[in-house]
């Protein structure tokens, strides 16, 4: 079970894993064991994740997540399989707690007097100094 929030827990028989060759560093080692992983998780058919939070997860993910609603997270940046396999999920677990945080609505304000005062004063300022550096004809 994987451990999102308090409301949000991922069967492990949702995440599927394979394992590849890494290009990040091993050394010699690197051309002969698979250290890399590939964590997919499908989004779409999870039943842990509420509708909204699919939405926002979608929008997060950018191109990690497919047409299919999967989403894959590649992981090379360790020597040893397990380290990049925790890294996978922790990645794949912090992209999921972002998407449960619903965004605070904005609401609308109105510019104070005061600060529509200043900024057509600045326009006034602006616009003096530019007719101050306009050529004008000489009166012969």
């Amino acid at each position: 079970m994987l451990h999102i929030t308090p409301h949000i827990q991922i069967d492990e028989s949702e995440l599927s894993e394979r394992f590849t060759r890494s290009p990040g560093p091993g050394g010699q080692n690197v051309n002969k064991v698979e250290t890399a992983v590939q964590l997919r998780f499908d989004a779409a058919g999870s039943r842990a994740l509420t509708e909204d939070v699919r939405q926002r997860l979608r929008r997060l993910a950018g191109r990690r997540i497919d047409s299919a609603g999967v989403i894959t997270i590649e992981a090379h940046r360790f020597r040893t399989r397990e380290r990049n396999r925790e890294d996978a999920r922790e990645r794949l677990t912090q992209l999921i707690r972002q998407a449960s945080h619903r965004p605070k609505t904005r609401i609308g304000t109105r510019p104070t007097r005061a600060s529509k005062e200043r900024r057509l004063d600045s326009k006034r300022r602006t616009s003096a100094k530019k007719r101050g550096r306009q050529s004008r004809p000489s009166e012969e």
